[in-house]
């Protein structure tokens, strides 16, 4: 069955979600959560903008070779690690959950210090901030996914245009 995108109105719902599963994640990290930071990333993350439907968190570590010894503890809690995703992305450890589609969360695991954690916050806090640059996401976020279908990739790639001039933007 095909993993068709869907975006979704936003809905209030979704912070909520987060912090249920950052809680459950924080207490399965045992001391290592202590030393983590949680971050509720994507666009679930910012209020008003419509999203695919599965909440995105970001795991900040101090070290990412720091969480291989939790990753029994992570599927545990039903997060399910994807190791075939690891050529695409090598500075993150990447996990779903349930294991295969239809996805609720997404859990992204990198170092505090890589541009991943970087850009990721500011790219949210960016959205957060500027309403017209928020509307016009979310208009190319659904013409992208009607566009798309159900290739996800062609999706991700076809917004990062946008994402890298907003970054570039907001950096200066």
């Amino acid at each position: 069955m095909a993993d068709t995108l869907q975006i979704a109105p936003y809905r209030p719902g979704w912070p909520q979600r987060f912090e249920q599963a950052a809680a459950t994640i924080r207490a399965a990290l045992d001391k290592l959560g202590n030393q983590a930071v949680i971050e509720h990333i994507g666009s679930t993350a910012v209020p008003g903008l419509c999203a695919k439907p599965i909440i995105d968190i970001m795991l900040g570590l101090p070290r990412l070779s720091d969480l291989e010894p939790y990753f029994a503890a992570l599927s545990a809690i039903d997060f399910n690690h994807q190791p075939q995703m690891a050529a695409a992305m090598p500075d993150r450890h990447y996990f779903t959950q349930p294991a295969h589609p239809p996805r609720q969360i997404h859990l992204h695991a990198v170092a505090l210090d890589s541009d991943f954690w970087r850009d990721k916050l500011l790219f949210r806090d960016a959205l957060r901030a500027d309403s017209a640059l928020r509307e016009r996401y979310a208009a190319l976020k659904q013409e992208l996914a009607q566009y798309y279908g159900d290739d996800r990739g062609g999706y991700t790639e076809a917004k990062s245009g946008f994402i890298n001039a907003a970054l570039t933007a907001a950096k200066r």
